[in-house]
């Protein structure tokens, strides 16, 4: 299919390249110039037979007017002028429409579709919404799951830079952090006065990487961030090309992180000592290594199914029941929207990630099996505070395989209907009969879950704040 801008350019560079005026072609296919002069503006659609009649007179193939490119790069201009100016953007601009012909001068038009083209560029950049963030993460945790969230390669980037600064076992401390960097090419600087959209910047002309000398409050382990940023140029990072791009190199400069904090080696022997005691526990894991549960659960959910055929899953839901962070290999069914998106949906209230919050104490050890759709598994939950509110943090398993932890033997059990209305997302028939029609909440709407996604090549950072602030320290 030819759309009719092209069309029209087609038929008038065969007409000018046969010497042939308007007229001349009119009288030689019986129709009135004014009509073919419509056409070679795109502005009427011929029939078959006059297209036919065109081709014959001009002594061409139809096909040579109805392929679908440009006959030459100006033509090509013209067509896409033609169409930015027809945009419904460009419209409500109510400016006037600039006629391509042949009195436009070429640098004007060069000038005018670069200009139309980066317009159209930030305009879509900036009406994406957390849609594509969504897709992008339904398709990476997709790709996760079928490498059961194992990364072989970054595991041995991972073991390379730890057997270069000599580190053995245990935690990774500061100075080892210091000679990973030494090692890599850059120093590190601890400021005052790091842009407020990052949490560290380098400066790659001078091998510099710049971190906040005061911890961000928000549960990030200051050692964590500087082996994240480390990562991406040990695992040779591009710039991203996307959103998707962007989330999968966070996922394996995090991954990369959690390989030097955790080295694969020597976590693979401590959690098979305990699998060997039946006392897998995630407390244990994060309390050998020095790193936060997060970690530790993130960490078990790299080596679980890998090393040990044990198959996981793991969230991290706030105290509304949100998802913010969800990963699976084991059949557990998430809700999800139609894009196949988990993060942002609403958890089970039956599920060990929302039953935590109810229980009697809520930071001591929370262990639960729960029967679903998709068969019984069973969870180990902690409890995290952040300036955002409570999370849990979940690592979950099949009912078969709870016999490996600390807490597989306990007595706490939910049913779990979900996506069946009636488990929890439908209130009870006797508050529905007193309440309905009597009530009026007032939505306290989230408004960052219909704004745009942050645009740029580093989603979220202020380009500008980024530039000046390495000027300053240059």
């Amino acid at each position: 299919m030819t759309d009719l801008v092209t069309l029209g350019q087609r038929l008038r560079h065969q007409r000018k390249s046969k010497g042939m005026t308007l007229e001349q072609l009119s009288e030689a296919v019986g129709r009135a110039p004014s009509q073919l002069s419509l056409i070679e503006n795109g502005k009427r659609e011929p029939r078959l037979s006059v297209l036919e009649a065109i081709a014959g007179a001009l002594g061409v193939p139809l096909q040579d007017l109805l392929r679908p490119e440009a006959p030459s790069r100006r033509a090509g201009l013209e067509i896409d002028l033609t169409r930015f100016q027809e945009s419904p953007a460009y419209e409500a601009l109510g400016l006037p429409a600039v006629k391509g012909g042949r009195r436009l001068p070429a640098d004007a038009l060069e000038s005018l579709v670069g200009l139309h083209r980066e317009l159209n560029r930030l305009l879509t950049e900036q009406s994406a919404t957390p849609e594509v963030a969504r897709r992008a993460n339904a398709q990476l945790r997709i790709d996760m799951r079928e490498r059961d969230n194992y990364f072989a390669e970054i595991e041995r980037a991972a073991a390379d830079v730890s057997r270069s600064v000599k580190h053995a076992t245990g935690p990774l401390s500061q100075r080892g952090i210091l000679d990973i960097a030494a090692q890599l090419g850059f120093t590190l600087h601890y400021v005052s006065d790091l842009p407020g959209s990052t949490r560290s910047v380098t400066d790659l002309v001078n091998r510099k990487i710049y971190l906040p000398q005061v911890a961000s409050g928000k549960g990030h382990d200051p050692r964590a961030v500087v082996l994240q940023t480390l990562g991406h140029f040990v695992l040779g990072h591009p710039e991203p090309a996307d959103y998707g791009d962007f989330l999968r190199q966070r996922v394996e400069a995090n991954y990369f992180a959690a390989a030097l904090l955790m080295p694969e080696t020597f976590a693979v022997q401590f959690l098979k000592e305990a699998k060997a005691d039946r006392a897998l526990a995630i407390d244990d894991f994060r309390d050998a290594f020095g790193v936060s549960y997060e970690t530790a659960a993130h960490r078990f959910t790299n080596l679980a199914t890998h090393h040990f055929g044990i198959p996981v899953h793991f969230t991290r839901v706030h105290e509304n029941g949100i998802v913010y962070k969800a990963y699976e290999n084991d059949g557990v069914r998430f809700p999800s929207d139609v894009t196949g998106a988990i993060e942002g949906q609403p958890i089970c209230r039956k599920w060990a990630s929302r039953t935590i919050f109810g229980s009697d104490d809520p930071y001591s050890s929370f262990y639960q099996f729960t029967d679903t759709s998709s068969g019984t598994y069973w969870c180990t939950v902690h409890i995290e505070s952040t300036r955002s509110g409570e999370f849990s943090v979940t690592v979950g398993t099949p009912y078969e395989h709870a016999r490996w932890f600390r807490g597989g033997d306990t007595s706490r059990r939910t049913v779990s209907r979900c996506p069946d209305p009636a488990c929890c997302r439908r209130p009870p028939a006797a508050l529905v009969d007193r309440w309905a029609g009597q009530a009026w909440p007032s939505a306290r709407v989230h408004s960052h879950l219909l704004a745009a996604l942050p645009p740029g090549t580093f989603p979220g950072v202020d380009a500008q704040d980024v530039y000046e602030f390495l000027e300053r320290r240059a």
